[in-house]
């Protein structure tokens, strides 16, 4: 595993994987805060997204950069503002999601230099639970051919699973370590109850299910959610513990994908922190 040189010498390195030929962080920003997509509120998603106004989503990739995150992973939402973070001299890679129920985003993305375009999780795993995963296939050999890296984006391990079984052309996954939309069928069937939900339910139980998945294929897989979409976040020994065991069960060619709402705290000085220090726990196991 080699590190990207290209910081100042006031700047720990950060961490870097190879990804096709491009070389991204192994702490990825995420962009649910940005879009508003707490997972935890409708009174949360308010008020990010009235944080996150233009200017503070640019400061905020700015700020990723200087600290050697060298990454976005979003979708086509935020196509403008990634153009005008490179017209303003940023270098960060963008890794999008792409619904084919929305096939006009495809040439969009390209367009702006995505270097890889994953399937939709959310759509994945609904194809995947209704038996018509094969369906998807058609939609990562128009990714392909756009000459972008193919992802498949997933909360599921049994969709990797299925993936590598059948050797589809794909370069990356996009894995959930939670699997955060099980119907209350299932809840009660694993739990022999319903909790509550704020929205969705998280079981610590999830994430050792999709690291193993995860090790089972040589690709990248960029892992999202490691904090519980937020619900590890109270405090800071709970995100170092979820930076630290998340990182000591994936693979060296693994990457963490963390979105960040610094409203109130330094997340990127904090995040960074976390990859630079546990970083080298990966392949382990």
């Amino acid at each position: 595993m080699h590190s990207d040189s290209s910081r100042d010498n006031e700047t720990p390195i950060m961490p870097t994987i190879p990804f096709g030929p491009h070389r991204i962080s192994r702490l990825i920003l995420g962009a649910n805060p940005i879009n508003g997509g707490s997972h935890l509120s409708r009174f949360v998603d308010q008020q990010m997204r009235h944080y996150f106004t233009p200017q503070r989503v640019l400061d905020l990739l700015a700020r990723c950069e200087a600290a050697g995150i060298n990454t976005w992973q979003s979708g086509p939402q935020n196509l403008d503002l990634y153009e005008r973070h490179r017209e303003d001299g940023g270098g960060m890679h963008y890794i999008s999601l792409y619904n084919p129920q929305h096939p006009e985003t495809l040439p969009q993305i390209v367009q702006v230099g995505a270097i890889g375009i994953a399937h939709h999780g959310e759509v994945t795993d609904v194809l995947f639970k209704e038996g018509k995963i094969d369906r998807m296939e058609d939609s990562l050999k128009r990714i392909r051919d756009t000459g972008r890296l193919v992802g498949v984006s997933t909360h599921m391990p049994a969709v990797v699973d299925y993936v590598e079984s059948v050797g589809w052309d794909v370069d990356f996954y996009m894995t959930c370590v939670y699997e955060r939309h099980r119907s209350r069928e299932a809840l009660k069937e694993l739990l022999g109850h319903v909790p509550i939900r704020i929205p969705e339910v998280y079981l610590e139980d999830d994430p050792p299910r999709m690291w193993k998945m995860m090790r089972q294929t040589s690709k990248p897989c960029l892992a999202f959610k490691i904090l519980a979409a937020g619900r590890l976040c109270e405090r800071q020994e709970t995100v170092e513990e979820a930076f630290r065991e998340n990182f000591r069960h994936i693979k060296e060619n693994d990457a963490v994908i963390v979105g960040m709402y610094p409203a109130y705290e330094d997340q990127v000085r904090l995040n960074a922190g976390y990859a630079r220090r546990f970083s080298a726990l990966s392949g382990g196991e």
